[in-house]
């Protein structure tokens, strides 16, 4: 059976992700970072979801927070903004480098496993306006790790980044979800909980809530 490695953060649009990848009949080898973010109640949600959808296996990285201080995501003296939501704007919860240094673990973790696939949850319709969700951003890491790689150079071995969901509302990331069995509950996506409970305020909180108006389903967010 073909692997796929599964970047899991444990929220709304990455668990989504899981969902699809093992749907389409993968070996889940899931992957998941602890970068000090306030957040990380997801990594409890991340290690229930990657054992819901049977991963064969699921990692943690632990890296230093240290390097990703600008963040009002990791940075505790700084305020997550509340009821602003910007879509034009880059906001300050902007992690520098995030998806480019967990695309380049996921690389490594891939060649060594021999995983031909790549799954990340990125989306650039209904997000809070990071650059490395865009889909030029994708394209050009592709391209670059195909020079990176051993197996590339060699052409013997291919490794394809996924974004199924980089084109798709939250409306419709939410009813792929529910088709494939994911429990919303067992996920969050706010970037400052309360006790693992929603803030319902911050940027991801707002999207989630529309996204669930839209989606006709009910929203099983566990608020504050």
């Amino acid at each position: 059976m073909a692997k796929a490695v599964v970047l899991l953060s444990g929220g709304l649009d990455s668990t989504t992700c899981l969902a699809i990848a093992k749907s389409r009949g993968y070996q889940i080898y899931a992957l998941s970072f602890d970068y000090g973010q306030k957040h990380s109640v997801e990594l409890e949600l991340a290690r229930f979801n990657a054992g819901k959808f049977g991963a064969e296996e699921h990692r943690t990285v632990k890296l230093d927070r240290e390097f990703f201080s600008s963040s009002s995501l990791t940075d505790s003296s700084k305020q997550v903004r509340k009821d602003s939501y910007d879509e034009k704007s880059i906001p300050d919860t902007y992690v520098p480098a995030r998806n480019t240094i967990f695309l380049s673990y996921a690389l490594a973790y891939a060649e060594t496993i021999g995983a031909d696939k790549i799954y990340i949850g990125v989306n650039s319709v209904d997000y809070s306006g990071y650059p490395d969700c865009r889909p030029e951003y994708i394209e050009a890491y592709r391209k670059m790790a195909e020079l990176a790689l051993k197996g590339s150079v060699e052409g013997k071995f291919k490794i394809s980044i996924e974004t199924p969901l980089i084109s798709l509302k939250k409306a419709e990331i939410i009813t792929t979800g529910k088709k494939l069995g994911v429990d919303y509950s067992k996920t969050v996506s706010c970037y400052e909980p309360v006790l693992g409970k929603a803030c319902g305020h911050c940027d991801s909180c707002i999207l989630r809530k529309k996204g669930f108006e839209a989606s006709g389903y009910k929203d099983e967010t566990v608020y504050v």
